[in-house]
């Protein structure tokens, strides 16, 4: 990431900052969608303690775990990017639906069809696929300088003046120019990034399928909202990304250099997209479907991969371009809906962070006669009014 002054940003902070604008955005919609239910003379101290009663249940402390989970998988994130180009990030980082797999399978009792199976071990192959060939060759090796970085991430005017300002400073035979080069541009070491990515896949899917049992075991799911739900897990993520990352991991040397150092437009710019993108998360699995969240997810590879080139000077290589076409196959194949069954049985709950259980409708599906009477078709046809849940179910048959 840019410095500022000379200074980097502390990814702690970024967390922290990243759960606050998420709840202030789900506490504002979920304070606007609960104005509408309640009488127009409700007064602001009625509609915040409805709210208060709504977010601060008996069970709520529970989505602590998932939090605790998630706030270290967005840590990891960061760790990640920073030692890998985003391509490659995007394209390991589906492993995801690996272990998210897994653990459905031994949490939630799942089971898959071969099909599925089948596209989890090509998934498997298509990131060995990239991976291998670049760990052999390790083009940036612990210590290397990547370029790339200097022109994507700091603007050239700024680098130019802050080097010349030091190096001005030095003694003849410039002393420490090692220390000025590893302030200019960060040093990327390829292992510690892929470790990070998978860890982080793995806390994924464990977050993932921790969150959905929590939500299934609980009583008052069926009545809390998308934006509620947001707020339970955003308020819960506070503590662990304030008092693990920024007070025990980063507290000494913030107290020093400040909260806010090394902060420009793109680190505010990228804070702003991870919250952001939390919540668009949310909403596309609540009005569409999981399918819909995993074909935007391949698109994205695909931006990401142009982008890479574009700006970072990243050169596709065979094995990268045949081990991505692998992972899109496998990553459509998975989602691709099981033919001749209404709603499949397998179906992952990819939840990202700041998602909702969305399998009561199966419930109430499973619950139904097998061979209902006319009666209950008609009633069944004329009583229930239709909504964008079943609609998302019709899509997945």
């Amino acid at each position: 990431m840019p410095q500022t002054g000379g200074q980097r940003y502390h990814t702690s902070t970024s967390v922290f900052l990243n759960e606050v604008i998420k709840l202030a955005i789900s506490l504002t919609m979920a304070l606007f969608e609960m104005s509408k239910t309640l009488p127009s003379n409700t007064t602001v101290a009625t509609l915040f303690h409805t709210m208060t009663t709504a977010i601060f249940t008996n069970e709520s402390w529970k989505l602590a775990i998932p939090a605790v989970l998630y706030t270290i998988q967005n840590t990891l994130q960061y760790l990640a990017v920073s030692n890998l180009d985003a391509a490659t990030f995007q394209v390991t980082y589906q492993l995801k639906i690996l272990t998210t797999a897994i653990f459905s399978v031994l949490m939630l009792g799942r089971t898959l069809s071969a099909r599925k199976w089948l596209s989890l071990l090509l998934l498997i192959v298509g990131v060995s696929i990239i991976q291998v060939p670049q760990a052999i060759s390790d083009p940036l090796p612990q210590g290397a300088v990547s370029e790339p970085w200097i022109k994507a991430l700091e603007p050239l005017n700024d680098l130019g003046n802050n080097v010349a300002a030091r190096m001005v400073k030095r003694s003849g035979s410039y002393e420490g120019i090692h220390e000025d080069r590893a302030a200019q541009v960060p040093h990327m070491n390829r292992n510690i990034g892929l470790m990070a990515v998978l860890v982080a896949c793995a806390l994924s899917g464990l977050a993932g399928v921790s969150f959905e049992k929590i939500l299934k075991d609980s009583s008052g799911s069926k009545t809390t909202t998308l934006w509620v739900r947001n707020c339970q897990l955003s308020f819960w993520s506070l503590f662990p990304s304030l008092f693990l990352g920024v007070i025990w991991k980063d507290g000494e040397i913030i107290s020093k250099t400040g909260f806010f150092v090394g902060y420009n437009w793109v680190v505010w710019l990228a804070i702003g997209f991870q919250a952001a993108g939390g919540v668009i998360v949310a909403l596309v699995i609540n009005y569409a479907d999981n399918i819909a969240k995993n074909f935007a997810t391949s698109i994205s590879i695909l931006i990401s991969c142009i982008a890479s080139v574009y700006f970072f000077d990243f050169k596709v290589t065979r094995s990268f371009f045949l081990g991505t076409c692998v992972v899109l196959f496998a990553t459509y194949l998975y989602t691709k809906p099981e033919r001749g069954s209404q709603t499949s049985t397998a179906r992952i709950a990819d939840f990202e962070k700041t998602t909702v259980d969305r399998s009561y409708d199966d419930q109430l599906l499973d619950s139904r006669p097998k061979s209902p009477t006319r009666f209950h078709r008609t009633s069944a046809s004329t009583s229930e009014s239709p909504s964008i849940e079943r609609h998302s179910h019709k899509r997945d048959a």
